[in-house]
């Protein structure tokens, strides 16, 4: 049986490999229609993968002092200052990029027996803990649930929106063999067990 940590780690790479097919039909948009007014819960493209972003900052963050064994910076909402740190899309996908690195890199060196250490938040009026495992699932549906309002967003364009619902089936590792080199990674790699 699969590791949970292991499991963790490929939905790592998952979210990595669906916010580049997100941010490849993105990057197709002009600048106008990235910043142009939409129905959503964010008002627009922009603004979406901007918060999609700095959510991610604010976890990893918290997740990556608990690792080293530090108190995360009390001033946890720098990372929302300002709202929309990136104006273009090729600038947010850059940073995404990185972000979902860091994300892979924290995954990797994850072991089952860790699952349950606790993790600070730091919340405007109150430490908030959580289990590395229940922290971890959190970011991932956070991510899946703006992915998705950016890709019926892009449905109002005329670029359009990628799949996003696959999770690497074995007999479609030809379909991503693309993708997975322009990120770099290769099937062994998501799936070697530690």
């Amino acid at each position: 049986m699969e590791p949970l940590s292991h499991h963790l780690l490929t939905q790592a790479y998952n979210n990595g490999w669906a916010n580049h097919r997100l941010y490849k039909a993105c990057l197709q948009l002009t600048q106008d229609e990235f910043v142009a007014p939409r129905c959503s819960f964010f008002p627009s493209i922009k603004a979406t993968l901007n918060h999609l972003l700095t959510v991610d900052w604010f976890y990893l963050d918290a997740l990556e002092c608990e690792q080293r064994g530090q108190t995360p910076d009390p001033d946890g909402e720098r990372f929302f200052q300002p709202e929309q740190p990136f104006a273009t899309c090729t600038d947010l996908q850059a940073q995404q990029a990185q972000a979902d690195q860091r994300l892979i890199a924290y995954c990797r060196q994850l072991r089952d027996d860790q699952l349950r250490r606790y993790v600070s938040i730091v919340r405007p009026d109150r430490v908030q803990l959580e289990q590395r495992l229940r922290l971890l699932s959190h970011l991932f549906e956070h991510q899946i649930h703006h992915r998705g309002q950016v890709h019926a967003m892009l449905s109002d364009t005329a670029i359009r929106p990628p799949q996003l619902d696959e999770f690497f089936c074995e007999e479609e590792a030809s379909l991503r063999s693309g993708d997975f080199a322009a990120l770099g990674w290769s099937e062994a790699q998501v799936w070697e067990q530690p």
